[in-house]
C-alpha cells in the first residue's frame, strides 16, 4: 500500500459522526490538536435520594449540579474527560457513562475519564445495586434509575453538539497555588494511639487543635488556550468538599461555589473543579460544621485557584498522548464482606436502609467483578503535565506518590473514579485500624501495592 493511500484511509478513519476532521500532522510539526468544551445540568429532582440514602431524601435545592467536560480530538481518537457534581459513581453506572460518552464522541470507552466531585449532599449512583436492593424487600431505594439515564444522555448530547465548535489549541498553561486553612488528614495522634476520627465536620476542639497532618496544599490549574486566549481552566485539590451538609438540600457545596466565583471572574474561560485523592482528607480541622464556613471555605479554595491562575506558564503544546494500566484489586477479605453475609444483611427487614445499601453495593461489586475489582488508571499526557484517574476514595499518600514520579512536571491526580473499591487506604492505615474504625473498605491491604505498580508504569517516562 502507498504511502499517500495508508495516510487517506488512517485519515478518513478518524473523521467522526459529527464530521469533525482530527486531522494529523507531519513528523517536523507538532500535532494538531482541538477542543470542545460541554456542560449539562445533573440536579436530581427533590425527594431523590441523596449519598444513597444515608441522608433523608432531598428536601429541597440549594444550589445546582453540573456535568462539565471536555473532548480532545487530534490524530488518534478523541479523549473525554466528564466531571459530575455527584458523590460517587460506580459499577454499571460508571461504565454506561464511558459507553455512552464513549460513543458520542467517537472514541471508545478506555478512553472516557468519570469523574465525582464527591459533594456529599448529591446523588450517588450503583445500578445494580438499586436493582438488588428493589427485589429483596418492599420500600427502600438508593437513586431513580430513569433520573441516572436521562442525565447520561443530556451529557452525550450536549457532548456530540459540541464537537463542531471544537477550537484548535496551541499551548497548554500549568499553575499552582497553596490553598491556606482548608485540608486536614483525617489521622490524628489521641496521646499515642492513631485513629482518623476528623472527619468532615468536627465538633472536637482537641482534634481540631492537632496539626494538619499529610496532605497535598497544592491546588494545581492545567490550561488549553488557542494562542493568547484561555480556553479551559481544569483545577484540582485534595479535600473532602463538604463544609454544612447532611440538611437534605441539593447542594454541590463550597467547589461550586468556588467555580461559580472562576466562573464570574473570567466567564470566557470554560471552568472545570475536580477532587484530588483525599479519601484520609477533610476540612475537619478548620470546620466545626457552622453554615458560614461553605462561603468560607470556597473563598479560600477560590483564592487559590485564582493565584494559580496568575502564576500560569504557557508553553507551546506539541503533542497529547494517552496510557492506562488496568489493575484488579481483590474484594475485601473479611467474612463479613462476603457474599452469604451481604445477602443476609440485603434481607434484614430490621437494621436501618443505609445499612442494606451497603450490602447491595458489595453484592454488586461481586456480580461485576468475582475476582477483583476490575479498573483502569488512565493518564492524559500533556508534555509539561499530566493529569491522571485514581480509584474511589484514595488516599492522598497516592497523589504525593504519583507526583514523585515525575518531579520535573505538574502531575494532577483526581480521585473518584471507578468508585466501587471505597476508601483504599495505605498498608500503614489498615495496620492502624482504619478499616474497622470506617468500614466502606472494599478491598484489602495489597491494594496499596497494586495500586503504586500501575502509577510506577503509566508514569514511566
Amino acid at each position: 500500500m502507498s504511502a499517500t493511500r495508508r495516510d487517506f484511509l488512517r485519515q478518513s478513519a478518524l473523521i467522526s459522526a459529527a464530521g469533525i476532521w482530527y486531522g494529523s500532522a507531519s513528523a517536523a510539526e507538532p500535532e494538531s490538536w482541538k477542543l470542545a468544551t460541554f456542560r449539562c445540568d445533573v440536579t436530581p429532582p427533590v425527594g431523590h435520594p441523596l449519598l444513597g440514602n444515608s441522608f433523608a431524601p432531598s428536601t429541597g435545592t440549594r444550589d445546582s449540579l453540573d456535568a462539565r467536560g471536555f473532548v480532545l480530538m487530534g490524530p488518534e481518537r478523541p479523549l473525554v474527560l466528564v466531571v459530575l457534581d455527584w458523590c460517587e459513581v460506580r459499577n454499571d453506572s460508571f461504565q454506561r457513562w464511558r459507553d455512552v460518552l464513549a460513543d458520542a464522541a467517537g472514541t471508545t470507552p478506555d478512553r472516557v475519564l468519570v469523574h465525582t466531585v464527591h459533594q456529599h449532599d448529591a446523588p450517588y449512583f450503583d445500578l445494580t445495586a438499586q436493582k438488588l436492593l428493589a427485589a429483596s424487600l418492599p420500600g427502600g431505594s438508593m437513586l431513580d434509575a430513569e433520573f441516572h439515564e436521562d442525565c447520561v444522555q443530556r451529557a452525550a448530547l450536549a457532548l456530540k453538539s459540541s464537537l463542531p465548535m471544537a477550537t484548535e489549541i496551541t499551548h497548554v498553561g500549568i499553575g499552582q497555588a497553596k490553598v491556606e486553612q482548608l485540608a486536614s488528614n483525617r489521622r490524628v495522634d489521641e496521646n499515642g494511639k492513631i485513629s482518623y476520627r476528623r472527619f468532615s465536620r468536627c465538633n472536637d476542639p482537641v482534634l481540631r487543635a492537632l496539626p494538619e497532618g499529610e496532605i497535598d496544599p497544592w491546588l494545581k490549574t492545567i490550561s488549553l488556550w488557542n494562542r493568547d486566549k484561555p480556553l479551559l481552566a481544569l483545577s484540582a485539590y485534595a479535600c473532602h468538599p463538604m463544609s454544612s451538609y447532611g440538611n437534605g438540600e441539593i447542594s454541590g457545596d463550597f467547589p461550586n461555589l468556588a467555580r461559580n466565583i472562576r466562573d464570574a471572574a473570567s466567564p470566557r474561560t470554560f471552568q472545570i473543579y475536580a477532587t484530588g485523592c483525599c479519601g484520609d482528607v477533610t476540612a475537619g480541622k478548620f470546620n466545626d460544621g457552622a453554615p458560614g464556613n461553605r462561603v468560607l471555605f470556597a473563598e479560600r479554595l477560590a483564592k487559590g485557584m485564582a493565584s494559580a491562575w496568575a502564576t500560569t506558564q504557557k508553553h507551546p503544546l506539541n503533542n497529547i498522548t494517552f496510557r492506562s494500566e488496568t489493575i484488579v484489586m481483590p474484594h475485601s477479605e473479611l467474612p463479613t464482606l462476603g457474599e452469604a453475609a451481604l445477602r443476609e444483611k440485603l434481607n434484614d427487614g430490621h437494621i436501618p436502609l443505609a445499612a442494606r445499601v451497603q450490602a447491595a453495593l458489595g453484592l454488586s461489586s461481586l456480580q461485576h467483578h468475582p475476582d477483583g475489582h476490575h479498573i483502569d488508571i488512565p493518564m492524559i499526557d500533556f508534555g509539561v503535565a499530566q493529569l491522571l484517574l485514581l480509584p474511589a476514595e484514595s488516599f492522598v499518600a497516592y497523589q504525593l506518590f504519583a507526583q514523585r514520579q515525575r518531579p520535573d512536571g505538574v502531575v494532577m491526580c483526581l480521585g473518584f473514579g471507578e468508585s466501587a473499591p471505597g476508601y483504599i487506604p495505605t498498608n500503614q492505615a489498615f495496620a492502624e485500624g482504619f478499616r474497622e474504625e470506617h468500614g466502606y473498605t472494599w478491598n484489602r491491604p495489597q491494594s496499596e501495592d497494586i495500586l503504586k505498580g500501575a502509577l510506577k508504569k503509566v508514569l514511566a517516562n
